[in-house]
């Protein structure tokens, strides 16, 4: 079955024919979540660093990487019974803007919220492709934790 992770969502499946999916990261990022022994595959799709406020954190908590990377990664290790020693950790996205004067800076905002979360969960990063102007989009087989991307130039 495919499945398709949205703005701000996460997936989490054990299914070995399952391929989880998410479009256009160009400023979020992704991030997947492999577990080896259990055969189990997540995939969350960060839209910015922070939540704007308490309302944002409890009603979005996938939106924001603060939130978001705690939340794959404790649901597949509490709930689903993964080891973090075990997680093959993989980050893609944070596109740069194409404006030079983008004060925002999301895509690299978004890259260091979500790598000092993941740093200070204990996970290491096992493989990223950041930056660049290109829109990213992945395809993860569960049965092998196989992340496929596909860039398409940002206009």
């Amino acid at each position: 079955m495919e499945l398709t992770v949205g703005l701000g969502e996460y997936i989490i499946s054990d299914k070995e024919n399952d391929i989880i999916r998410t479009y256009a990261l160009a400023s979020c990022v992704g991030v997947t979540a492999y577990s080896p022994v259990k055969k189990m595959a997540g995939m969350i799709h960060v839209v910015l660093p922070y939540p704007f406020d308490n309302n944002d954190r409890k009603e979005r908590p996938g939106y924001f990487a603060e939130t978001g990377i705690p939340l794959l990664i404790n649901t597949m290790c509490i709930k689903y019974g993964c080891r973090k020693e075990d997680l093959v950790i993989q980050m893609y996205g944070g596109a740069d803007s194409r404006f030079h004067n983008d004060v925002y800076n999301v895509g690299r905002r978004n890259i260091d919220a979500v790598k000092h979360k993941l740093y200070e969960l204990g996970l290491k990063i096992h493989k990223d492709d950041l930056h660049g102007i290109e829109s990213r989009t992945l395809i993860m087989e569960v049965k092998t934790g196989l992340v496929r991307v596909y860039r398409q130039p940002i206009f």
